[in-house]
């Protein structure tokens, strides 16, 4: 089976798009990031909060804010969910339990999205639209406000001021998430995305009996659960609900939202840093191993390896007629390219190799294009290992848009690179050790595959699930809670203590063994790093689970 033209079309039409968006819609970013007028909204929130907008912050206080910011909005969270039942709009559901509300709590605030429940039949409108819709918005202006923080540490010398964490987290929010929402939500409910709070309709089955249809504000909570990469769907299906993602052109523009961002951001760190040919060099990084994704997880899916898929013609188990292989192809390799998580088919049910690029898409580090945020940081990072390891293959200090990448520096990249993997390999191997795994509905190298998939979509901040796996109780709330919440924040405060050392830094002049970060041989050289360390960190595991099944 090969590639239709209709997919072909999809998928060039998303590239053009994003093409044409990425100078005016980063520049719009730039500004909005940058600015210093404020608006009498913004001027209001920083009253309540006791915020003075004119001062800045150094790293340790600009972490402690986030750090801050994120334990209360948890706290509150959790609290939301376990007295949702004497809320407005419950629904009469229950409590959530105290375990299921850790998780879910955790699981929004960090980014994530991670759900181990059915929404449609355990949280009420209310918790939905004031809970888990305003984390989708405030998680992702976080990781935004800690990319544009790095990048200040690039663009300035001889400082420790990052800026103002409440200043960023207030502007990224009213200025680009809210009206970019509002406008998917219209457009939305032009295709047939649900916004309403009804409790839900009766209606008469074909067989002659009687279903429940839950109603909500769905489309409302679908666009910024796609624009702010978060990913937890309003029904237990997510985005292959028709409710969620009614037809294929609404299948496209949820692609779309989900890369907006992330694709755009490295055109804002071009314009920071005063050199948009770096910002164009990221962007091209991003885009060869997003377009290395894509066509490879097509390529697997629509080849349908196995015996079942074979004979039938097609890999369409756990697909959406309406949405065929390519596009479900599509659509799991941008959810998990990025730290999305919305899902329009059961990756439980890919073939085996394509299942295993959505876990490698993961394990990249998300960083093609990656979170709102986390992908252009995780990337910068990628940068300056890179060039490390070039100062050191022609016995140079490496430098990096003027500032030396030492010792301090690479610490701190080394450690942000190292508590993913960490994450993700001692939690399977723990689930397996206390017999956890059971819970999956399968043994063998699938059983493995799902284990593993589950820590590296927790541990990633990614929040997509593989399916055939049962993760709500106790152990797993609990364990996969804690990988959510040390791959968010760890990480986090290692980009804000790199950031703080650059900007320190007085600016090293460019010289004739100065590595050019804007050409070819420096893009091949990222994309070598990225894949390279990946491999060596993840393939005994891969080869273990997917690629024994495979095989």
């Amino acid at each position: 089976m090969t590639m239709t033209t209709a997919g072909v079309i999809f998928v060039l039409t998303l590239v053009a798009a994003l093409v044409a968006v990425y100078k005016p819609f980063g520049d719009y970013m730039f500004r909005a990031v940058s600015g210093t007028k404020q608006s009498w909204g913004e001027r209001g929130v920083y009253r309540l909060v006791g915020v003075n907008p004119a001062a800045e912050q150094t790293w340790g206080v600009y972490a402690r804010s986030v750090l801050a910011f994120s334990a209360v909005s948890i706290l509150f969270l959790y609290l939301f969910q376990r007295v949702q039942n004497h809320l407005w709009l419950s629904l009469g559901f229950d409590p959530v339990v105290p375990h299921g509300a850790w998780n879910t709590a955790v699981s929004f605030v960090t980014n994530t999205n991670w759900q181990s429940y059915s929404g449609e039949s355990t949280m009420g409108h209310l918790v939905q639209m004031a809970g888990l819709a305003v984390q989708n918005f405030v998680s992702a202006a976080v990781g935004i406000a800690v990319a544009v923080a790095l990048v200040r540490g690039f663009a300035r010398s001889r400082t420790g001021q990052l800026g103002n964490f409440w200043v960023d987290l207030t502007r990224i929010t009213l200025r680009i998430l809210l009206p970019i929402a509002v406008l998917g939500a219209i457009a939305l409910m032009i295709g047939g995305a649900v916004q309403n709070l009804s409790a839900g309709t009766d209606v008469s089955t074909l067989t002659g009996g009687t279903q429940t249809i839950t109603g909500g504000p769905v489309a409302s909570q679908e666009a910024i659960k796609e624009l702010g990469t978060n990913g937890g769907g309003f029904y237990n299906v997510n985005s292959a609900h028709p409710f969620e993602n009614p037809t294929t052109w609404t299948n496209w523009l949820q692609i779309f939202l989900i890369f907006l961002i992330p694709f755009s951001l490295p055109r804002v760190f071009g314009r920071m840093v005063g050199q948009n040919r770096q910002g164009y060099a990221i962007a091209a990084v991003m885009g060869i191993l997003a377009f290395l994704s894509v066509a490879i997880t097509n390529i697997f899916e629509l080849a349908g390896h196995g015996t079942v898929p074979q004979a039938v013609g097609a890999a369409m188990e756990g697909k959406e007629v309406r949405f065929d292989v390519s596009n479900s192809a599509t659509f799991a390799a941008a959810t998990t390219l990025t730290s999305t998580g919305a899902v329009n088919s059961f990756h439980d049910s890919f073939t085996s190799l394509g299942g295993m690029m959505t876990m490698v898409n993961m394990m990249l580090g998300e960083v093609a294009p990656g979170g709102t945020g986390s992908g252009l940081y995780g990337l910068l990072i990628l940068a300056v290992i890179t060039v490390f390891v070039a100062g050191l293959m022609v016995g140079r200090t490496p430098e990096y848009l003027g500032k030396k990448i030492g010792s301090r520096e690479i610490k701190f990249a080394s450690l942000y690179f190292l508590i993913t993997p960490i994450l993700v390999l001692v939690g399977t191997a723990a689930a397996f050790a206390t017999g956890n795994n059971s819970t999956a509905l399968n043994v063998g190298p699938h059983g493995l595959s799902e284990v593993l998939y589950a820590f590296t979509s927790a541990s990633n901040n990614n929040g997509s699930a593989f399916g055939g796996i049962t993760v709500n109780t106790t152990w797993w709330d609990t364990a996969l809670g804690l990988c959510m919440l040390l791959g968010r924040f760890l990480p986090l405060i290692f980009v804000l203590a790199l950031a703080g050392s650059l900007a320190r830094q007085a600016p090293t002049p460019a010289s004739a063994g100065t590595l050019p970060t804007h050409r070819p041989l420096f893009i091949g050289m990222v994309v070598g790093v990225t894949v390279v360390l990946v491999a060596l960190t993840f393939l005994p595991a891969l080869a273990l689970g997917p690629l024994a099944e495979g095989l």
